[in-house]
């Protein structure tokens, strides 16, 4: 991968990661209820993703799943379903004692944070219909392909680690003297259980 491929690259990576989606969503609710430094397992989770979804990708799966709308369509209204879940789940959460900051004895654990960002990015398959088109822009086929996709999928996590992190989590961080009390808490996830089901809906209404 010459210098020019890569610096577009990873300018590409820099627009997509700062588009708004339910990435974002999750890793502003992460830092909201559980911290910036903590909402790092989320972000961990939704590069694991991200992976899985190249790697899908690159071994062909990533065609079929496009080219058949049976397939296509149970795992967009599946990524559906879990993102409505989540919010309302989010919607109907009990604010903390004492605001956030007070509930640390009863803090999500990491794993389930991780956990949660990996199935969000996962489970949406237009992650790997845009992968499928996007990939082949900077991976050359008459090279080897092993170092091009390393190269790609470790541009793509740093990236990504870095805007999720650093602006989306970071962005959050005002907002959480709002979780010291139980109507700042209602408010606020109320307010991220709703992004959760409108991105829900646009997965399913946006084709």
């Amino acid at each position: 991968m010459t210098w020019t491929v890569w610096l577009s690259l990873l300018l590409a990576c820099v627009v997509i990661s700062l588009t708004p989606g339910a990435g974002a969503i999750n890793t502003m609710s992460n830092a909201l209820t559980q911290g910036w430094r903590r909402s790092l397992w989320g972000v961990l989770g939704q590069q694991a993703a991200l992976i899985v979804h190249v790697v899908i990708v690159a071994a062909g799966v990533g065609l079929v799943v496009s080219r058949s709308p049976v397939l296509f369509e149970i795992i967009r209204y599946a990524g559906a379903v879990y993102l409505v879940y989540l919010g309302v789940r989010l919607v109907l959460a009990r604010p903390r004692a004492g605001g956030v900051e007070a509930g640390k004895g009863a803090r999500e654990s990491a794993w389930s944070i991780l956990r949660r960002g990996f199935w969000v990015n996962l489970l949406n398959p237009k992650a790997i219909v845009f992968f499928l088109a996007f990939v082949p822009q900077f991976v050359r086929l008459d090279r080897d392909p092993l170092p091009q996709y390393l190269i790609l999928i470790a541009t793509v996590i740093v990236v990504d680690v870095l805007v999720m992190w650093f602006f989306f989590a970071a962005a959050a961080k005002p907002f959480r003297r709002y979780t010291r009390d139980a109507r700042g808490q209602r408010v606020l996830n109320a307010i991220f259980g709703a992004l959760f089901i409108a991105v829900a809906a646009l997965l399913l209404l946006v084709h």
